[in-house]
């Protein structure tokens, strides 16, 4: 797979990727039909998107809760240097953690973890602080998440700083 270099994605890109992103089992014919292009000329730029990385892959979206794992929680980490979680701890040591991001600023790291009950997200939370300081956050709903990957625009206009001149007055 080339992942070395994004095409430049066109409109027809966009609302195939629109399509496959509300359903990713679309044929390529309704898919073609959807988008009013050929289904051969479909599946051509489905496989680009796929072999370019843009199109990373397909996945069925589990409804956690229903899956026995209700409570979701963040937790930002700060690493102990001779305890850090990616360099002394596998995947496969916290099943409950879904998502991992290096950050920077005061913590080193955020976790997003996956956890059957209160008990279950304090043990985890104990072994975790193993690691180093941890600022947790459980989650009470998620009103809005997974929002489409859709064109932006990447030079919005940056205000002034007005008032903040510096002079110390």
């Amino acid at each position: 797979m080339n992942t070395s270099r994004s095409p430049e994605l066109d409109d027809v890109d966009w609302k195939i990727l629109a399509e496959l992103q509300a359903d990713a089992r679309l044929s390529f014919n309704e898919l073609s039909r959807r988008i009013h292009l050929s289904a051969p000329a479909v599946a051509e730029r489905v496989r680009r998107l796929e072999e370019s990385g843009v199109i990373a892959g397909y996945a069925a979206r589990v409804a956690p809760a229903k899956a026995g794992q209700p409570m979701m929680a963040f937790i930002q980490l700060r690493c102990k240097l001779s305890r850090c979680l990616l360099k002394t701890a596998a995947a496969d040591d916290f099943p409950e953690i879904t998502e991992v991001h290096k950050l920077s600023g005061e913590h080193c790291t955020m976790l997003k973890v996956r956890a059957a009950s209160l008990v279950h997200l304090e043990g985890l939370i104990e072994q975790l602080g193993e690691h180093g300081e941890m600022r947790t956050h459980i989650v009470l709903s998620t009103p809005y998440e997974d929002r489409p990957l859709t064109p932006v625009t990447a030079d919005r206009d940056v205000s002034g700083a007005d008032g903040w001149t510096g002079t110390g007055r």
